[in-house]
């Protein structure tokens, strides 16, 4: 695949597993919701997740849990925008803004954000691939079906590696007709998935190859880690995030989404000797 050129970063794909440290400024998120919701907090955790290795912060003003209500546009506008200005007037590292909203894409990107990350795989909102297409910049395109809200009544497939292919084969096309040409993918762990299924979609990620695109898994603290550990708190779910993590890579990852940042950095580097043969 060929390397990402963005105005603070190169990416080259295959050489190292990229980490993206999560950054939800929302009161809501399901393992961190409230810590870093006022501007200072949200700095100071930019500011470590930097030092920790993160090589994308990932910004988000809508919790994307199961159940989660939506926000307005103006709230989440209000959440994210301020955070972004501010940490782009501190630090270089790249950032992506976790929305399904158009103009949320597009306020971001002019105070400093440099990629999008869609939920769902820019559905929601159709100006959303109208809008990255003009402003030239990538965007992430995730599986899920319906809507935090609903996607955890819609878990039936009748081929779960095939549909997510598809659905994602599609969209990557739409996006390209829209003239993107930076697109990752990601098969969307935990959205409109069951415990069973998160497994074999790690233990199948090289199906998602074949697509052409960088790939990126989200299994941070999410709820199948803490089904296999018994562990019903988010924030002890560190190693077994850490497992999930090492399998990915070894099928075929590229970008890591985590809270983690500094432990994660420690399980990618070691996975990459291994599987990368690169330090």
């Amino acid at each position: 695949m060929q390397a990402w050129e963005l105005p603070r970063s190169t990416f080259h794909w295959g050489q190292k597993t990229y980490i993206m440290g999560v950054l939800n400024v929302t009161p809501d998120s399901f393992s961190d919701g409230g810590q870093f919701n006022t501007l200072e907090n949200a700095i100071a955790q930019s500011a470590q997740m930097i030092e920790d290795g993160a090589d994308i912060l990932d910004i988000g003003g809508q919790s994307t849990r199961p159940n989660a209500d939506e926000v307005s546009l103006q709230e989440e506008l209000d959440r994210v925008v301020p955070v972004i200005e501010a940490i782009r007037q501190k630090f270089q590292i790249p950032i992506s803004v976790d929305t399904t909203r158009s103009q949320v894409a597009k306020e971001a990107i002019s105070v400093g954000a440099d990629m999008i990350n869609d939920i769902s795989g820019a559905i929601f909102d159709s100006e959303m691939l109208l809008t990255v297409g003009k402003l030239g910049v990538p965007i992430i395109l995730m599986h899920m079906r319906g809507t935090p809200k609903t996607m955890q009544s819609l878990t039936e497939y009748d081929d779960l590696i095939q549909e997510i292919s598809e659905f994602l084969r599609e969209r990557i096309e739409s996006a390209i007709a829209h003239g993107i040409s930076q697109i990752m993918i990601d098969p969307g762990i935990g959205f409109a998935k069951k415990y069973a299924q998160n497994l074999e979609i790690l233990r199948r990620l090289e199906s998602f190859q074949s697509l052409n695109c960088p790939i990126l898994v989200g299994a941070s603290r999410k709820s199948f880690i803490g089904h296999i550990l018994d562990q019903p708190d988010p924030k002890k779910r560190v190693w077994g995030t850490s497992a999930a993590c090492v399998s990915a890579i070894a099928n075929g990852a590229d970008v890591v989404r985590v809270h983690d940042v500094a432990e994660m950095r420690d399980a990618c580097r070691v996975a990459d000797a291994i599987w990368r043969g690169s330090l």
